[in-house]
């Protein structure tokens, strides 16, 4: 006798690699992150180089991706990770920064990434703790 699979109870979740130099910044993002519904963190990084590795091994659909990091910094990472490859899925990069300048947005977007996120954002708009 054959069992049926479970019925899917909705779409997969989002699978979300974080990639920040600060420790306690990207298990931050990844406890926040692993309590949303729909979202799970498939990994971490605290670099781009392992940022690379990383996405290679979860193959995220989204990856948060700080701006600025010793080694490769994330504008490369991204650089690499959005151009593409016919043996791996692309994922969407968020890249993330404390600094709030044109500047970044602008070359985050040219490497590739599809949103630009200040890590002082507040949770909702219109509401600051």
């Amino acid at each position: 006798m054959t069992v049926p699979p479970p019925a899917s109870s909705g779409p997969d979740p989002i699978r979300v690699l974080v990639v920040d130099d600060q420790e306690l910044v990207r298990s931050g993002f990844c406890v926040i992150l692993d309590t949303a519904e729909g979202i799970t963190v498939v990994g971490e990084a605290a670099n781009g180089e392992a940022a690379l590795s990383a996405a290679e091994a979860h193959q995220p659909d989204v990856v948060l991706m700080d701006i600025r990091m010793p080694g490769m910094d994330g504008l490369a990472a991204t650089r690499l990770l959005t151009r593409g490859s016919p043996d791996r899925k692309t994922p969407k990069v968020v890249m993330l920064t404390t600094f709030d300048l044109d500047e970044y947005v602008y070359e985050a977007l040219r490497a590739g990434a599809s949103g630009f996120l200040l890590k002082d954002s507040p949770r909702r708009p219109g509401r600051r703790r």
